[in-house]
């Protein structure tokens, strides 16, 4: 089987790692990365140059395109492909608009009634600081677009609420801003399969968003994450399926826009039940790094299944296992950061049992008989670790990332805290 894998980061990496467990699959990654390179043959076409990705798929005629980041889905690359005679996996840019335009997605939410925090929609900066100005706090700020998940702002006081307006619309340029009622409880990341009619769920996860322990310090792409989270039991899964992802898929279809590919629900645990934060149309990084080594199914078999439009057909397996996931970076990440150190310790990690070291910011250079590796961005490398409950996998993953340096290495020390917490109380209530 021939497939075409979209994107160049450690979820891509994780997933390519995944597939080419199926000794069948021949990969091709685009634009692909150093890593990529080890499991097949790469492309140097970025991910938004969508009519270069055309053409090249028509000439490479894959038997499957996966599409990894969200650019490309909302520019309309699975259609372009799809009107070719391709299977892909990835929705339309009309189904992915749920996470291309925030404020798309929380009108949809409206007019399904999905539960979510109140909002209101602004065109410009006066007129959100006029509103700012007579708010309750804390508060939400969303940029509407794609913001590589640093889109979002929770300000405590008017002053940061002001601040964050300016910066959001700046970044934005004309871009509308969302400012919505703030929601304390557990944020989880809850994922599930859908060829549009069948939905198969995903072991539930918890990312960690920020820089810092404690969750302080500026939003990131993601720096660690835990599955599956243990605040998600039977009933708060089924309470999700029932009341989130199932009319959303059946909203999405009714509304003439069917969802193929990895529904991705960002939801707070509330006192009050599960609310929608957000949504995203595909695979989240890193909650796949987590993800992947505990699935003991065929991965390219699965995501062959919902782009032909079959998943009824699948029976997908999970291993009984905890995954936790630690993301290294590079000194002054999420800012400017520096690149091109050496990395050390990377055969000495992956030597480890059940630890897993997938790159996204790494370059690998041949430098006379040895292959070295440097670092070549703000996320450079995330190291899953499995374990028989969350403490070991915690445990496994942080002796794991013992093992690994490069100058200015950062990482956060307290992933899996929350659950660890949540185990415990869990365990208390039913003893």
């Amino acid at each position: 089987m021939k497939i075409l894998l979209i994107g160049s980061g450690g979820r891509e990496h994780a997933l390519a790692w995944r597939l080419k467990q199926n000794p069948l699959v021949q990969l091709i990654s685009a634009p692909g990365s150093s890593a990529l390179a080890t499991l097949g043959v790469c492309s140097p076409i970025a991910p938004d140059n969508i009519g270069a990705l055309v053409a090249f798929a028509k000439r490479e005629k894959p038997d499957l395109t996966i599409i990894g980041p969200e650019l490309p889905l909302v520019l309309g690359l699975a259609d372009l492909l799809r009107n070719e005679g391709l299977a892909v996996f990835g929705p339309s840019a009309r189904a992915a608009q749920i996470e291309g335009s925030k404020v798309f997605a929380k009108d949809f939410m409206v007019r399904h009634n999905l539960p979510t925090a109140s909002y209101a929609v602004f065109y410009d900066k006066e007129e959100a600081q006029q509103y700012l100005e007579g708010a309750s706090y804390p508060l939400v700020l969303k940029a509407d677009g794609l913001a590589q998940g640093k889109g979002v702002v929770i300000c405590g006081k008017l002053e940061s609420a002001l601040k964050a307006v300016t910066e959001l619309t700046k970044q934005q340029a004309g871009r509308r801003i969302i400012i919505e009622e703030y929601l304390a409880g557990e944020e989880i990341s809850y994922f599930a399969f859908t060829d549009g009619h069948t939905i198969k769920p995903l072991p539930s996860a918890q990312d960690h968003k920020t820089i810092f322990d404690n969750d302080s310090g500026p939003n990131t792409g993601g720096m660690g994450a835990y599955s599956p989270a243990p605040l998600v039991n039977e009933h708060l899964n089924k309470t999700i399926l029932e009341t989130i992802i199932k009319p959303t898929v059946m909203g999405l279809a009714t509304e003439g826009s069917p969802f193929s590919g990895l529904l991705y629900a960002g939801l707070m645990i509330t006192l009050s039940g599960p609310k929608l934060l957000e949504f995203n149309a595909r695979f989240g990084d890193p909650e796949t790094q987590a993800l992947m080594p505990l699935l003991k199914s065929d991965l390219a078999e699965i995501l062959l299944a919902v782009a032909q439009n079959r998943l009824h057909e699948t029976n997908i397996e999970w291993e009984k296992k905890t995954a936790a996931t630690v993301v290294m970076s590079s000194a002054g990440y999420p800012g400017p950061y520096r690149e091109g150190d050496l990395i050390t310790g990377l055969d000495q990690a992956r030597a480890r049992e059940n630890v897993f070291v997938f790159e996204s910011g790494v370059e690998k250079r041949m430098e006379g008989t040895e292959l070295n590796s440097y670092t070549k961005g703000g996320r450079v490398l995330s190291v899953t670790a499995l374990g028989d409950d969350l403490s070991l996998a915690v445990k496994n993953a942080y002796e794991a990332v013992q093992d690994i340096s490069f100058k200015g290495a950062h990482y956060r020390r307290d992933i899996g805290g929350k659950g660890l917490r949540q185990s415990l109380l869990y365990d208390t209530e039913t003893n």
